[in-house]
């Protein structure tokens, strides 16, 4: 593939819900472009964008997957995102480069949570946008319906540039209301067809409802068009342009995917009506070392900077870098300084990434993505840029994980390699998490969901050869006691030569602060315990504190004091004393009323309105509680409340099912808090359980 000039360059994610046609309409660009000689199905795995194992097992896409290609003399790069919840980080990433999004709908569907919250994504981003509505070649579409609802959500900027040439089944074409021309499939491509005379008629209220449109991007053309003269041509593209672009309007198109129908079209008005990185403003960076902050213009003249936006890990060809140039022109050979790392990166190979497959090129202009291997720091969100110009774009800002899972070998002696296989993945899916609780000693794994969990396990087994088994987190409970209790520690041991000996005698109290774990206070008086041993029984006690007896949780909140005791000339030593410590310890929790705590968190949930009664009483049953409400934009509340972590590790699933994934939440640990006594019972006695095997 040749280099293309910045102004010839276009970035377009294609966005939509999972399961609205995303992967087959980026097949069927492929297809016009020359790339492929047939188009691959989702279902036979054989697409370019859906190449993962996962993905053409489960038939659903699970990474953002680069496509570029060549069409009408421009380089498009199209970008497939994943439309499934759990693969949101995907979607943050790649809507980085994109200059503008194909949000794409179900014809059958309209309207989903999906779309919804890609459209959310693109208002913030502040990109410029086409709704297409595909599969409109199934039963019962109604073209007229969803165009009431499009403009109900969206308002009077979604403008109809096409209509459906036959509705359902019967759809076998469409008909630009631009241009007044109309295009029908034959075979397996499209071809220019005169309107026919029944639908011009039919066509005029949304051919006026274009013009009307056009008048409003500019007042000279608004003072035509209300003296009722004919814009031209010439007028009416430029109009439409520069409303598209300011995000004024919202075209919107009619496909089928898989019979290739109205995707020429599409790509058509992808290069007419979306900015090249030429026509934005640029890029907001800051000077290392706390310099000063500007835009960097894509502009392929000045000097080299380029952001790394995804990362692909690959056991046979090492890791993959996608980036994108802001500006200069990269080229192999270059040495460049990652000023996120402060690191010099030697660039050996630049590669274009068409699904899986690697075509590599000697340089990229400003506004063109592209991939680097084996680069030794580097790691997504970082900047690579002329060491001689030293610069940092803003970092991307991926979503907290939701839900965390452990996670345990198949197969005994596999634990490092645990580590490092999900080392190599969160290089590649920044929305994953892996920690090690040495308190619980249990591998966490934590995602956007069980999906998620249960894809990367998989992705663990398929590249790096490690089996695992998921399991629900532990809870780390803690004990404390609720009243004072005197304990008598003695350790006498005779067994021939030296003895040991050490003798205390220790309150127990409660401190009152669970977020004090341990305080030691020393009232020995007339040296009944020596001065040199007194620092013994307080080390005794801390390592006393590690296992309480009712559950061996670790004890927190707990005030000992040490005023009286004995020893022996001879035979006492620290050993002796940290013994007789822990004797203490042992008799005087047993008798000051030790209780469980749990962990309770702070949980924030933004839910629309609707949901609200739903939520509160499933908080409830979780036995939680409810600390206030907030309105939130666009018709959605936010729910401050407190609930048990025992009731809400799975709550993702559970918010998504009860809000039909409109819902969002998050957690933080608040504070430990006593276990009502019969699930303490419960806790009990599993820990008994586990502690006997």
């Amino acid at each position: 593939m040749k280099t293309y000039p910045t102004g010839s360059i276009r970035n377009v994610a294609i966005l939509g819900h999972s399961g609205s046609g995303k992967t087959t309409l980026t097949e069927a660009m492929a297809f016009n472009a020359g790339i492929i000689d047939r188009m691959g199905k989702v279902e036979d795995g054989s697409t370019i964008s859906d190449y993962d194992n996962e993905e053409i097992k489960r038939m659903i896409s699970i990474n953002a997957t680069t496509v570029p290609m060549e069409y009408g003399g421009h380089k498009i790069n199209v970008l497939d995102v994943p439309g499934y919840f759990d693969f949101f980080g995907e979607a943050v990433s790649t809507l980085r480069v994109s200059d503008a999004a194909v949000l794409v709908l179900d014809a059958l569907s309209g309207i989903e949570v999906g779309t919804e919250k890609d459209w959310e994504m693109i208002e913030n981003e502040n990109i410029p946008a086409i709704l297409v509505i595909n599969k409109m070649d199934r039963e019962n579409v109604r073209f007229e319906k969803i165009m009431n609802d499009l403009k109900e959500k969206f308002g009077n900027k979604v403008v109809p540039f096409e209509l459906p040439f036959g509705e359902g089944l019967d759809f076998n074409g469409v008909i630009n209301v631009v241009d007044m021309k109309g295009r029908e499939r034959r075979g397996d491509r499209c071809f220019d067809m005169a309107v026919p005379d029944e639908l011009q008629a039919e066509l005029e209220p949304y051919r006026e409802m274009i013009m009307e449109s056009v008048a409003q991007t500019d007042e000279d053309l608004m003072e035509k068009y209300f003296a009722g003269e004919e814009l031209t041509n010439a007028e009416i593209h430029a109009g439409l342009r520069k409303g598209v672009l300011e995000g004024e309007l919202i075209p919107v198109l009619c496909s089928s995917g898989s019979k290739n129908i109205g995707v020429e079209t599409l790509m058509s008005m992808i290069i007419e009506y979306f900015p090249s990185p030429a026509d934005l403003l640029g890029e907001p960076f800051t000077r290392p070392n706390g310099g000063d902050s500007d835009v960097r213009k894509y502009d392929s003249a000045a000097p080299v900077a380029l952001q790394v936006f995804k990362t692909i890990a690959d056991p046979y060809v090492g890791r993959l870098s996608l980036f994108k140039v802001i500006s200069g022109t990269l080229t192999t050979g270059m040495e460049l300084l990652n000023t996120t790392k402060n690191k010099k990166e030697k660039i050996n190979h630049i590669y274009l990434l068409r699904g899986k497959k690697q075509v590599e090129v000697e340089n990229l202009q400003a506004g063109d993505i592209g991939a680097l291997s084996k680069l030794s720091d580097t790691t997504t969100g970082d900047t690579l840029c002329d060491p001689k110009d030293p610069l940092e774009f803003r970092p991307l800002v991926f979503p907290k994980p939701v839900i965390a899972m452990g996670v345990e070998p198949k197969s005994k002696g596999d634990e490092d390699k645990i580590g490092n296989g999900f080392a190599r993945l969160q290089e590649e899916d920044q929305t994953l998490h892996v920690e090690r609780n040495s308190e619980t000693k249990q591998t966490l794994i934590s995602g956007l969901g069980e999906m998620h969990i249960e894809i990367m396990c998989e992705k663990l087994k398929s590249k790096f050869g490690i089996e695992v088994m998921l399991e629900e987190p532990k809870i780390p409970y803690r004990e404390t006691i609720k009243k004072k209790a005197t304990a008598e520690g003695k350790h006498k041991k005779q067994s021939g030569g030296r003895g040991q000996f050490g003798h205390v005698h220790i309150d127990f109290e409660p401190v009152g602060d669970p977020n004090v774990d341990f305080e030691f206070v020393d009232k020995v008086v007339g040296g009944a315990v020596p001065r040199n041993f007194i620092p013994a029984v307080e080390k005794g006690l801390q390592d006393c504190i590690k296992e309480g007896v009712l559950a061996k949780y670790p004890v927190v909140g707990l005030r000992a004091t040490l005023f009286d005791g004995s020893f022996h000339a001879v035979d006492s030593d620290e050993m002796s004393f940290r013994m007789a410590a822990n004797l203490a310890y042992k008799k005087g929790m047993k008798e000051a009323n030790p209780v469980i705590l749990e962990p309770i968190y702070k949980v924030e949930i933004v839910v629309p309105e609707d949901y609200m009664g739903d939520i509160m009483g499933d908080l409830n049953k979780k036995r939680g509680r409810i600390l206030g409400m907030e309105p939130m934009e666009g018709g959605k509340q936010k729910i401050l409340a407190e609930a048990p972590f025992a009731e809400m590790f799975k709550y993702a699933t559970e918010l998504r099912s009860m809000t039909q994934a409109r819902g969002d939440f998050s957690m933080e640990f608040a504070r430990y808090e006593e276990l009502p006594g019969s699930l303490a019972e419960k806790v009990i006695a599993k820990a008994e359980e586990e502690n006997n095997h």
